[in-house]
């Protein structure tokens, strides 16, 4: 059986982020950075993997002196969070804690040796975990944090090397790396040149299909099984894009690529991906919208089946809705969607429809806490599961406390449980501690 794969939690910044962090102003590059638009710290992502290419805020630069244009970035980010089965699923009324930290070094090697256009990735990720999800009969994984087995584990995560060619109208990365940061990531951010337009980070929802649509579930590599590949991107205008990778694709046979070497065996993953992004209105309310497809090789087996590959489709989009004070700061209402499909008879899920809606900083006196909710509904293989489905709410409410640090209350609520049939549903409570540096 399959088991979901899972991306980890956390940051905002993005210091050498993919073309994926598309900004809707023309005047701003196609991969942004925070030394050139600056992104206030309102409405984190609860996943550092999925939104940045260098997780953190690099305050360890800080701390040993440097200056913030040294070309070096230190940083990273630790989370921990316990959860609890309020009822229903496989184990009602148990608990489970899980911690990560993930530690990053990015290089700009033109400020520091005079190497236009490159940027070196360094990152180290420890985890340890329980069986969070399985209790709760969750095979959508409401908790992000949770990965494939085994629970503890130390990584290398990411070592990747990028080139910009041709003034940043060409952007190639080579090395080991998580797609899921170029590819599917509704969840980054949206900066203009106004912060007070920008859209921080679309949600913090916890759940794993905000990171990672399900439909690319066990062929889609990411934290914590990342893989070694190259992605190309070709930015003809500032507000357009197109994208493809290459990867080892060896995770859809159980490998995992995250802990060990290259295989590049016959089973290779690629992907496509076009986007662009806008400015809507007398408000100029920034939004993005991407789409994509994919192809997996190699003979793929499971529930009692074999195929010769499997191929999917995939769409997302964001939109600030609603600013309250426009060019005075960035409160307000930004909302998302996704969608996908593929035609595999091996993969749990075969189709996938998600939605939420984010408000940052309307509550009185706290103008950097968020609060939000979502759906996620998947379609699962009926080959490995008895019920055709599994539906998911979650609502939560981000705290910003001291410098970096964020508590996270979670609510999530899951009527079809998909780890069995006759499970009853599920409320889970999650609180969650995110610490950047």
């Amino acid at each position: 059986m399959l088991r979901p794969e899972s991306a980890v939690l956390g940051g905002l910044f993005l210091l050498s982020g993919s073309l994926a962090g598309l900004t809707a102003d023309p005047q701003v590059s196609a991969e942004t950075t925070a030394e050139q638009v600056f992104v206030p710290e309102l409405g984190i992502s609860a996943n550092p993997a999925a939104v940045n290419r260098m997780t953190g805020n690099g305050e360890f630069v800080r701390w040993l002196g440097l200056k913030k244009d040294s070309g070096v970035f230190l940083g990273g980010v630790w989370v921990g969070n316990s959860n609890y089965v309020i009822s229903g699923g496989e184990e009602p009324g148990a608990w489970s804690w899980n911690s990560l930290l993930i530690v990053s070094m990015g290089l700009h090697l033109d400020e520091l040796v005079g190497w236009k256009g490159g940027k070196f990735g360094l990152e180290f990720l420890q985890f340890n975990g329980e069986y969070t999800n399985s209790e709760a009969g969750s095979v959508q994984a409401y908790n992000g944090t949770g990965g494939p087995e085994p629970y503890n584990r130390t990584e290398l995560s990411q070592l990747w090397i990028r080139q910009e060619l041709f003034d940043g109208k060409v952007i190639v990365r080579v090395g080991k790396m998580a797609p899921t940061v170029d590819f599917n990531n509704v969840v980054r951010p949206v900066p203009t040149q106004d912060a007070a337009r920008a859209i921080p980070s679309v949600s913090g929802l916890i759940f794993t299909p905000l990171f990672k649509n399900p439909t690319l579930i066990g062929v889609l590599p990411g934290s914590y099984n990342t893989a070694c590949g190259v992605t190309t991107t070709l930015a003809p205008t500032d507000d357009m894009y197109l994208s493809y990778g290459f990867f080892d694709g060896s995770g859809v046979n159980g490998v995992q690529t995250g802990r060990n070497g290259p295989q590049f065996n016959g089973y290779y993953f690629n992907i496509w991906e076009a986007g662009l992004a806008w400015e809507l209105g007398r408000d100029k309310l920034p939004g993005s919208f991407g789409i994509g497809g994919w192809y997996q090789t190699g003979l793929l087996k499971g529930n009692g089946v074999t195929e010769n590959g499997a191929a999917g489709m995939y769409c997302f989009g964001s939109q600030r809705l609603w600013l309250r004070d426009p060019d005075k700061d960035n409160s307000g209402v930004s909302g998302y969607f996704q969608l996908g499909a593929n035609n595999s008879n091996v993969l749990p899920f075969n189709h996938y429809f998600g939605m939420g809606l984010t408000a940052f900083g309307l509550v009185p006196q706290r103008p950097q806490d968020s609060f939000g909710a979502g759906m996620a509904w998947s379609w699962l293989n009926p080959r490995e599961y008895e019920r055709p489905s599994e539906l998911m709410f979650q609502t939560y409410y981000q705290a910003h406390l001291v410098a970096g640090t964020y508590l996270q209350p979670v609510i999530s609520y899951i009527p079809t449980p998909g780890a069995g049939a006759d499970l009853a549903p599920a409320w889970t409570a999650t609180v969650q501690v995110t610490v950047l540096f």
